[in-house]
């Protein structure tokens, strides 16, 4: 489903080509290229990397397979763009991150920091329109898991039906961004406690999580996620607040707001902000390919969210 938003992202960067896709099933490799005008398929990657020699690999397949095609990319001097999770574990992402070193340049394909409505609330964060941060909140409600398709199926897993099987469900797989997020808007931080639940018969991993946290300037914060609100829209939508000394942002709905000692508000297509975020993320790492600048989410920064994804498992497994 997501090599969909990131191919659409790459092809809207006139100065780079698409030069291969590779699938394991070189069927869908097929039906992939053809749909985007690639030139080559291949269900072998040493093959593509020896023939086709690109400058980066987007890695974009199962979460088990990043760490072996990160690998491979960086003994080709390929430059990594690996989608979240690195790895399905803390620790074998940190083992991942010290196999490749300083090889290749690394960055993590966390795409939800990249949302417009999140740039622009850091925009105004930095510009000092709301002082201090003393709370925050990041929310994310959706029906995908009791509302069905004409299948029969849960909206959620028809879409990626992998969900299903991941026994590390709703933290790993979708809370993962917006811890991510927190830390962009917020500052670095700590997880407090987490609590969890599983209400779901279609997964048999967590549905539901609350993970309050602690930032290290002080302000306190709570993520939290449900997979199975009845009622909610079947994508998931995002609630953000900012509280800060002077003024707050909301984000409800389509709409980012400023409001305290000045308003302001911003109006954002969902459907647009999403590919959107795809768009930035991957023009980012092509930028800082291209000037060398760090990337904002290179494989260091992100194994910081994935120690709090780890951190907020032990603590819901220590209460469990």
């Amino acid at each position: 489903m997501v090599t969909r938003h990131h191919l659409k992202a790459w092809s809207r960067l006139p100065e780079v080509e698409v030069v291969a896709i590779y699938n394991r099933n070189l069927e869908k490799a097929l039906d992939r290229a053809k749909e985007f005008t690639i030139p080559k398929a291949y269900s072998n990657l040493e093959e593509m990397f020896e023939k086709e020699k690109p400058d980066a690999l987007d890695i974009a397949v199962a979460t088990e397979a990043h760490r072996e095609f990160a690998r491979m990319a960086a003994e080709h001097a390929v430059a990594i763009l690996c989608q979240k999770p690195m790895a399905p574990t803390l620790k074998e992402a940190e083992e991942m991150v010290a196999e490749i070193g300083e090889k290749v340049r690394f960055m993590v394909h966390e795409n939800w920091r990249f949302r417009p409505q999140y740039r622009q609330a850091a925009k105004w964060t930095a510009e000092g329109k709301i002082g201090l941060i003393r709370e925050f909140r990041l929310s994310t409600r959706s029906s995908g898991l009791v509302t069905k398709t004409e299948k029969g199926l849960p909206f959620a897993l028809e879409r990626q039906p992998f969900f299903a099987h991941m026994p590390r469900f709703i933290i790993l797989e979708l809370l993962i961004h917006h811890l991510d997020t927190s830390r962009f808007l917020a500052g670095e931080m700590d997880v407090i406690s987490t609590q969890t639940l599983h209400l779901s018969p279609y997964v048999i991993g967590e549905d539901v999580a609350h993970i309050v946290l602690n930032a290290k300037n002080g302000a306190i914060g709570i993520v939290s996620g449900n997979l199975s609100a009845a009622g909610f829209p079947p994508l998931p939508q995002d609630r953000l607040e900012l509280i800060g000394e002077r003024s707050s942002i909301l984000f409800d709905g389509d709409t980012l707001s400023l409001i305290g000692e000045k308003s302001e508000s911003i109006h954002f297509n969902f459907e647009e902000a999403y590919q959107n975020s795809y768009n930035n993320a991957i023009a980012h790492f092509v930028e800082a390919l291209r000037s060398g600048q760090p990337f904002e989410t290179d494989r260091l920064d992100n194994l910081r969210t994935l120690r709090l994804v780890d951190e907020a498992y032990r603590l819901a497994e220590m209460k469990g």
